[in-house]
């Protein structure tokens, strides 16, 4: 991909996304409507794209890649949560609950799968959906646990093995192992329904950044100093390591760009469920969402994708 088309892209991402945000702010999305947005891109949209992604010929070196690709996300965000304990100690405890959650997870089950689309199309889709295995399975443990107790363990495993995402990726598996076919009207219903993971998801980060209030004078040092971790410091960690255990291009790019994804939308949600500090997860939100649209065409040229 030349930089035209990384520009291009990024600059379709971006209008996508000022859509979400004019027709919350003009009403035509109304309050709430988040939500239901949120769940219906992660109960119907994903499954559909993730389904469609895996409806390719068997491959073992995909099937090797998967596994690493898994192991390389994993350590990655094992890495964040590790400095996690260290690098936010001079903040108050509201603010380190929040910067601790957007660094260990970032907003990349609505955006990343929509840039990686946008980037490698139904292969990069395959490989962002086992990326994010990891990180969904975080949400609901070391995430949460950053704002609240956790539920009992049954509950949790529950939760992670279940989300629709990650049954969605087990269905898909099957597909490839025993190349299973679809007849021609299901195989197309969940295509066309899969195509509107990226407008859709982007529209839907511009609806959450809608809601948002009280963003004033956001541009703080450790809104800078986080945003630096979550779009440079750790994707470039990945690129390195990717580089030095010679793994495959895909696995380095998909895996790059997952980590680079601004902070998780999620934050802003909890902080307000758990009576956290709701303006300060939003101004990470807003700040990393619009530094995200340098980086990421940065981080697409240093790939040469």
């Amino acid at each position: 991909m030349d930089f035209n088309k990384i520009i291009s892209l990024q600059g379709m991402l971006f209008l996508l996304i000022l859509t979400g945000f004019f027709a919350r702010k003009k009403n035509i999305i109304p309050k709430t409507s988040g939500e239901v947005m949120t769940d219906l891109l992660i109960n119907i949209i994903l499954p559909c794209n993730i389904i469609d992604s895996f409806r390719t010929e068997l491959d073992m070196n995909i099937l090797a890649n998967f596994v690493k690709l898994f192991c390389l996300a994993l350590g990655i965000q094992f890495f964040a949560i590790g400095i996690n304990f260290f690098i936010y100690r001079n903040q108050d405890i509201e603010k380190q609950k929040v910067l601790k959650y957007v660094t260990v997870l970032s907003n990349a089950g609505f955006m990343g799968i929509a840039v990686i689309d946008g980037i490698y199309g139904s292969i990069g889709c395959m490989y962002g959906a086992i990326s994010l295995i990891s990180q969904r399975a975080l949400l609901w443990s070391v995430g949460l646990a950053y704002f609240t107790n956790a539920s009992s363990k049954k509950e949790l495993i529950k939760k992670i093995l279940t989300h629709p995402c990650l049954v969605t990726v087990y269905i898909g598996i099957l597909i490839m192992v025993f190349q299973i076919s679809f007849p021609e009207f299901l195989g197309g219903a969940i295509k066309s329904i899969g195509k509107t993971t990226t407008p859709f998801s982007m529209m839907l980060v511009g609806v959450i950044l809608g809601e948002m209030k009280n963003v004033k004078n956001f541009f703080s040092k450790i809104i800078l100093f986080f945003s630096s971790i979550r779009l440079i410091i750790l994707p470039l960690i990945v690129f390195i390591v990717g580089k030095l255990l010679n793994f495959d291009d895909i696995i380095i790019g998909v895996q790059v760009l997952i980590t680079g994804m601004p902070a998780a939308s999620t934050s802003a949600i909890l902080a307000s469920k758990y009576n956290g500090d709701v303006d300060f997860a939003t101004q990470c939100i807003l700040v990393t969402s619009i530094l995200s649209m340098i980086t990421i065409p940065i981080w697409c040229m240093i790939l040469k994708v």
